[in-house]
């Protein structure tokens, strides 16, 4: 093999394996779930002995899930009553979590929040706090790099091109040896 040939062929697999290289340790996509993307809801949880309670506001209405304090099991059937900044609302069971509408979206700022639930003989005042942010565009400051993925597959694409070349060069003139000693 010709040294020319060589060092296209130790160039193109430097190339190939850069993109390797450079992602270091734990870039392996193994068996961790996928992070999530783009703004969580804002969410809320208060604790008490008897009950953990966790709400999640989508607009105007709010998701909330009732757990035993002692071992984490889904409370069902329970009757919730939160006040949310001097406004009382009833929640409505819905599989297993409950829902509640609230008359108008919240505004930006610090929400107090107590519930007041009930579950068999168990009553139990609970109380968190819901912080309400303006939508912040994280998408606005992360660097875009549309071009970066492209250039990896052009990058590939000419790879593969003076490997092909690389090779039919190397059949040509083995051909045109073979040819002219007969």
């Amino acid at each position: 093999m010709k040294p020319s040939s060589l060092l296209a062929v130790l160039g193109i697999a430097a190339l190939l394996l850069s993109p390797l290289a450079r992602a270091g340790e734990g870039h392996d996509h193994g068996d961790a779930a996928p992070a999530a993307t783009g703004p969580a809801l804002p969410r809320f949880a208060a604790v008490s002995e008897l009950f953990e309670l966790v709400g999640v506001l989508n607009g105007k209405r709010i998701t909330l899930w009732l757990d035993r304090a002692d071992d984490n099991a889904p409370v069902t059937g329970a009757r919730i009553e939160l006040d949310i900044a001097g406004e009382k609302l009833q929640a409505e069971p819905h599989d297993d979590a409950y829902e509640l509408v609230l008359a108008a979206e919240p505004e930006p700022g610090v929400l107090s929040i107590t519930a007041t639930v009930t579950a068999g003989s168990d009553v139990d005042l609970l109380a968190g706090e819901l912080d309400l942010h303006e939508h912040a565009h994280a998408d606005a400051t992360a660097p875009s790099r549309p071009w970066a993925r492209y250039a990896a597959w052009a990058a590939g694409a000419a790879a593969a091109l003076a490997v092909l070349v690389a090779i039919g060069r190397t059949a040509a003139s083995r051909q045109h040896r073979a040819g002219g000693a007969a």
